[in-house]
């Protein structure tokens, strides 16, 4: 409900009261004009005078006027989310804006979950994310390709927005759940080009989905099966994709890039991270030429290789490789696209790192243990001569008869050296 008040100081009683508005719908001549169910009709100026009742001839100045704009269409916030690629161990920020931001809002944060029968999505809602004060919302943690939601509510009853438009932040990590390889397996593409993204994983239902530079929307049209296929790739289609599946699993995403310059070259490069240590091959094509000579390539617009060689090869890739790469022939530059580095611990070796730490330990231990012995046999030895060798005889000697169950270093003991004590 809203209510427009016209107030008159030192007293009511006296006063009648006037309204003024462009409003399709009147005021009332009374100091309350409520207004229970608002509509666009509502929308307008609004201004108010008093008239004495006792002389009707003195009135007061007109007040100033008050706009009143009321939208038949529920208000629909914006969701901003930061960082757009995820990153090992970067937190995600989600940012809620309502348009003509004001105090008691509260705000509601979901994920979208792929809901392939209505070719839309769901939302559940997120743990602590129902009502908070703030605008923002920081999620730890996330590993895989994500789409969150957000609206927002105020009053008593709350009176709640629109659902914001969905958005997303990606990863380019390949897991086995969901993936989505590209052939030709190459970032950038010349207009015209056939490309074909297949999605992979243990799901019947897929769909591709994409979002365009301008943050657009949009699912594949053409699916046969598991795979998209664009015929005739044009401008349009440089974005972000990525397989959604109908138990709402997202696979990795992908960058495709179209050259905008029909006699430029494309930079060919992987789609997908490359693991540290791997080698990797960039090349530089032309239309009609794909293989080429002379060619500069630059990392993140500096200069790293200008001779006759047409390829850039890295041995064993490291996470300084990674940013933003292109080429240059003949004077002519391709678009830069970035190649990521997948830094991987392995699990063998972490895993089994604390066991060969316990195996030292032990062994060092023993190892001192059996010294000690060795002095304190060779301090009671009555050995007058041959000292070291007559301890060592007489350690083994009481090593064989008084300690027998002892088992450790058993077989390197009785193979190696108990010849030296029978013979």
């Amino acid at each position: 409900m809203i209510t427009v008040r016209c107030e008159i100081h030192g007293g009511d009683t006296e006063w009648d009261y006037e309204w003024e508005t462009n409003s399709v719908i009147k005021a009332p001549n009374q100091n309350e004009h409520r207004i229970r169910s608002a509509s666009s009709y509502n929308s307008g100026k609004y201004r108010c005078k008093g008239r004495m009742k006792s002389s009707q001839s003195k009135t007061t100045e007109w007040s100033d006027s008050v706009t009143l704009t009321v939208s038949d269409n529920k208000p629909r916030p914006v969701l901003t989310v930061s960082p757009s690629w995820l990153s090992p161990g970067a937190s995600v920020t989600l940012n809620c804006e309502v348009e003509h931001p004001s105090a008691g809002w509260s705000f509601y944060w979901y994920k979208a979950v792929p809901d392939l029968s209505e070719k839309s999505s769901s939302y559940e809602l997120l743990p602590d994310g129902s009502g908070t004060a703030q605008d923002s919302y920081i999620i730890h943690g996330q590993t895989h390709t994500a789409g969150y939601v957000c609206r927002a509510g105020r009053g008593d009853p709350e009176y709640h927005t629109d659902h914001s438009q969905p958005k997303f932040v990606w990863s380019a990590d390949v897991h086995s759940a969901a993936s989505l390889t590209v052939s030709p397996d190459r970032v950038q593409h010349f207009t015209s080009d056939s490309v074909s993204l297949t999605c992979e994983g243990n799901f019947t239902e897929w769909r591709v989905r994409k979002s365009s530079e301008d943050g657009r929307l949009s699912v594949c049209r053409r699916m046969t099966g598991s795979t998209c296929n664009i015929d005739y790739i044009l401008m349009s289609h440089t974005a972000v994709y990525w397989c959604e599946s109908g138990s709402g699993e997202f696979s990795s995403a992908v960058n495709i890039t179209v050259q905008n310059d029909g006699n430029g070259p494309i930079l060919v490069s992987p789609v997908h991270p490359v693991t540290e240590g791997a080698s990797v091959s960039l090349s530089c094509s032309l239309r009609t030429q794909k293989i080429l000579s002379n060619v500069f390539f630059y990392h993140n617009d500096k200069l790293i290789q200008n001779d006759t060689r047409g390829e850039l090869k890295i041995s064993a890739v490291s996470k300084s490789d990674e940013g933003f790469y292109k080429c240059q022939y003949s004077g002519r530059e391709s678009a830069q696209s970035w190649m990521s580095v997948k830094v991987t611990v392995s699990g063998a070796d972490s895993s089994s790192s604390p066991v060969w730490l316990m195996v030292g330990l032990v062994c060092g231990v023993s190892l001192i243990i059996i010294l000690l012995l060795l002095l304190y046999r060779c301090r009671q030895s009555k050995c007058k001569s041959l000292f070291f060798s007559c301890c060592i005889r007489e350690f083994i000697y009481y090593i064989h008869f008084n300690y027998s169950h002892i088992y450790m270093y058993s077989d390197l003991m009785t193979l190696n050296i108990s010849g030296t004590i029978y013979t």
